[in-house]
């Protein structure tokens, strides 16, 4: 049709040169947070020129959005798989114990606040993570003998999210008053409750 612009070319997304990039996009956002991250800064941390940005994404979102994504898809990934071996409520606290992993969060969580495709990637996937770590927090509560009416599954769980990552926020942020006596607390809980399965179970008490 006359008058229409052609479609603007978007490089190949199994480039090299793509994967470069958003390498450097997400460790700007860890180390700087998301207002970091512009092109001229990713494309100085890729070592690549900034037009390069705009030639592979369409948009400083599909950017995020491809950051986001990848590393999503990544833990979810490594998640199912530690959690298919035999899960514990250990297991599932230190899962929720990476720094790093709640920075990513939180920068996103806010990032979200003012780009609705931003918001929808993270709620999706913030649903199949939680669904595959209730679904593992379900099984160990019953294997601890924890009754489902005192302690409602997806209740713990969220404590246990909760409490994780406000304790990695804060240890990023330089605070630690009450850490360690939270920590020994949860861990000495932990072992009780395990302990109570292996001596049900007629394992060493």
């Amino acid at each position: 049709m006359a008058g229409t612009s052609p479609a603007r070319r978007i490089g190949a997304p199994d480039s090299k040169t793509r994967a470069r990039l958003v390498d450097a996009a997400e460790q700007l956002l860890l180390d700087e947070g998301y207002a970091a991250v512009t092109s001229r800064r990713v494309g100085a941390k890729a070592g690549l020129k900034p037009q390069l940005v705009h030639y592979y994404f369409q948009s400083m979102d599909d950017l995020f959005t491809e950051v986001f994504r990848r590393r999503a898809e990544e833990n979810l990934t490594r998640v199912e798989r530690i959690l298919a071996g035999g899960v514990t409520l250990r297991t599932l606290w230190e899962l929720n114990s990476d720094p790093r992993g709640t920075i990513f969060s939180i920068e996103f969580v806010a990032l979200a606040k003012h780009h609705k495709a931003i918001r929808a990637e993270v709620a999706r996937y913030a649903e199949r993570y939680r669904a595959a770590q209730l679904r593992a927090i379900t099984a160990a509560l019953e294997a601890s003998r924890v009754p489902g009416g005192q302690l409602p599954p997806v209740v713990a769980l969220l404590l246990m999210t909760g409490l994780s990552q406000v304790l990695s926020l804060e240890e990023a942020l330089g605070i630690e008053a009450g850490h360690e006596e939270t920590v020994a607390f949860v861990a000495e809980l932990m072992e009780r409750l395990e302990t109570a399965d292996r001596s049900t179970d007629g394992g060493p008490p």
